[in-house]
C-alpha cells in the first residue's frame, strides 16, 4: 500500500527539480543573449570587418535581441563625434545586456523553489 505522504513528497521533489531546471534554462538564455549583445558591441569597438559573416551574424542577432528599445537606428543615447558609432553601440547594447541580466536573474529567482 502506498503512503499518501510519500507520494506527495515525491511529487514535491519532482516539481522542485523541474522548477530548478527551468530557472537555470531561463538564466542561461538571458546570459547567452547578454553575451551576444556584448560581443556585437565589441565588433563596433574593434572596428571589425562588416563583410565578415560572423560579425554580420552577431550584429544581426543583436539587432533582433535589442527589443527595438536599444537599437542603433533609434538609440536610447547617441553620440555624434568621431567615435560616435562605437560609443552608441557600446552604450545601447551594453544597456540591453544589463537589462537581460537583471530580468534573467529576477525570473530565475522567481521560478526557482
Amino acid at each position: 500500500m502506498t503512503d499518501v505522504s510519500d507520494t506527495t513528497t515525491k511529487r514535491s521533489l519532482t516539481v522542485a527539480r523541474v522548477r530548478t531546471t527551468v530557472a537555470r534554462v531561463v538564466w542561461g538564455i538571458c546570459l547567452a543573449i547578454a553575451v551576444v549583445l556584448a560581443a556585437a558591441a565589441f565588433t563596433y569597438a574593434l572596428k571589425a570587418n562588416e563583410d565578415n559573416g560572423l560579425v554580420d551574424g552577431l550584429r544581426g542577432l543583436a539587432d533582433f535581441f535589442d527589443l527595438g528599445w536599444f537599437d542603433l537606428q533609434t538609440p536610447v543615447k547617441e553620440w555624434d563625434d568621431e567615435n560616435g558609432r562605437v560609443k552608441t553601440a557600446l552604450f545601447n547594447y551594453g544597456l540591453a545586456a544589463v537589462v537581460y541580466l537583471v530580468v534573467g536573474r529576477v525570473l530565475e529567482r522567481v521560478i526557482r523553489p
